[in-house]
């Protein structure tokens, strides 16, 4: 078969079949002619078998059909394309887990028919293609990707090699990420940076791969890291060669990469080895000195120590994000600290310890700086540090970065007097309330819960879940360099 411009299998045995049955041949006939049996050139018009070029050579030459006519990509009609697109959707994983009879796309099929029939296919393969997720896969999905980070020490050396090698080829020396380098990171893949005040409002971001764009928020929103991050995992994407998400896993699975690229962006991780291992020689490492060192948020740099602490300075540890109803938002550990859990594994939205540091912080009266806590629980004594902080919404949240006792040594505040006892999961430790004050109200009270409505609902639909797909379309026709108005 000549070239990478040769049309599929299908395609090829379709053309030849059009252009025989338009002859008035039979397959008989056409045999007789090429000198090859009728079974063969039946497998080839039906797209399952290659044919030789001499072959094919033989059937042009019987048909009065110049060659390229026969490998032209595109199908000979109309009919021919459905045809085709009737073939290719039966012989799909899709359709094979039916478990339904194939249709033979023969001449007496009615063209109204093979229509229906196509677009019932195209909307199959269109809702699977959607990602749709119930609440439980992607908490198991989720799961799976936290205990693989878990079994590398959350380290990926080859994002983290892309990104130093970017950051310095666009003039990073280091310090905080300049916005300015991160533009001419995106100028480098041929991609400039927009910012808008109508982005769509399901969409953080919305890049245009057509005409080479970017759009963000207005940069005078409040937390210029947070455009810097935004931008670089957009260009992430396209870095790391990321395709349509097939999956919620997959979708997850790219959330994940894109947001470590962005992390290893904004923190290099060969100036941030250095900052790090030079604290730890002086036994004072702190999160709030990494933070301010790279101009990042306090759970950023909290994060970008999972990536690092263990690989380089032989520190396994843990981070935590909880909210103020102790409900845990996010969380890794690789230094055996219990995280609370249900029975999939999953540990988002569990209720933490109320006498671990990242719920005590709360009570604190004074929450500019990081608070200092060690905890006593059945897996051993940790040491933490905890920042507080307040989501776009209001609502109050902390940050914890802990290590194993044996750990604290290397970090500022070690030495707090703070020290509380946890004994959860036991649910004596904070779940159950006093003896005596269940014995009075037991039976007596009834309190109106707060319904959290998200638990009830299935994840938002679309090849990237939760967009809305009409939105950002519109926004993309609106901004487009050729639309009337631009």
């Amino acid at each position: 078969m000549p070239g990478a411009e040769a049309p599929d299998l299908i395609t090829l045995g379709r053309r030849i079949r059009h252009a025989r049955t338009s002859r008035g041949l039979t397959l008989d006939a056409l045999s007789e002619r090429v000198g090859s049996a009728p079974s063969l050139l039946s497998l080839v018009e039906n797209g399952r078998r290659e044919p030789r070029l001499s072959l094919l050579r033989a059937i042009a030459e019987a048909l009065d059909v110049p060659l390229a006519d026969l490998l032209a990509a595109e199908p000979p009609s109309r009919r021919a394309e459905l045809e085709i697109a009737l073939e290719r959707a039966q012989r799909g994983p899709l359709f094979a887990a039916l478990g339904l009879p194939a249709i033979k796309p023969s001449q007496k099929l009615p063209v109204p028919v093979l229509e229906q029939l196509v677009g019932l296919h195209a909307e199959i393969a269109r809702r699977e293609e959607e990602a749709i997720a119930t609440p439980e896969e992607a908490r198991r999905a989720n799961t799976e990707l936290r205990l693989e980070r878990q079994a590398r020490d959350n380290h990926l050396p080859q994002i983290e090699a892309i990104a130093e090698d970017m950051t310095r080829r666009a003039g990073y020396t280091g310090g905080a990420l300049m916005h300015r380098t991160v533009a001419r990171m995106a100028e480098a893949l041929g991609l400039t940076i927009l910012h808008v005040d109508d982005l769509p409002r399901s969409a953080r971001s919305v890049t245009d791969w057509r005409n080479g764009r970017i759009y963000l928020p207005p940069a005078s929103i409040p937390g210029g890291h947070g455009l810097r991050s935004l931008a670089l995992q957009a260009i992430a994407h396209r870095v790391l060669g990321h395709e349509r998400p097939r999956s919620y896993a997959e979708f997850l699975r790219q959330r994940v990469e894109i947001t470590y690229f962005a992390a290893a962006c904004l923190i290099p991780q060969s100036f941030a080895v250095d900052f790090l291992s030079q604290r730890k020689r002086e036994k004072d490492l702190a999160v709030e000195d990494f933070r301010d060192a790279f101009g990042v948020t306090h759970e950023a740099a909290a994060m970008r120590l999972t990536n690092l602490a263990t690989v380089h300075l032989g520190i396994p540890l843990h981070f935590l994000r909880v909210g103020d109803d102790g409900a845990l938002f996010r969380g890794y550990a690789n230094d055996g600290l219990p995280l609370p859990m249900d029975v999939t594994g999953a540990i988002e939205g569990q209720l933490v310890c109320k006498w671990w540091a990242g719920r005590e912080a709360f009570a604190r009266r004074d929450r500019a700086t990081e608070s200092y806590q060690y905890t006593d629980t059945p897996a051993g004594t940790f040491w933490d540090s905890v920042q507080t902080g307040a989501a776009a919404d209001g609502r109050q949240f902390s940050v914890t970065v802990g290590v194993p006792y044996a750990h604290a040594k290397w970090f500022r505040g070690r030495d707090t007097q703070v020290r509380r006892k946890s004994t959860c999961p036991d649910p004596a430790c904070c779940q159950r309330p006093p003896v005596d004050l269940a014995a009075r109200w037991e039976g007596v009270s009834w309190p109106s819960a707060r319904m959290h409505q998200q638990i009830l609902a299935a994840l938002p639909r679309g090849v990237f879940p939760g967009v809305d797909d009409t939105e950002v379309y519109s926004f993309l026709e609106r901004h487009a360099p050729d639309h009337p108005t631009t």
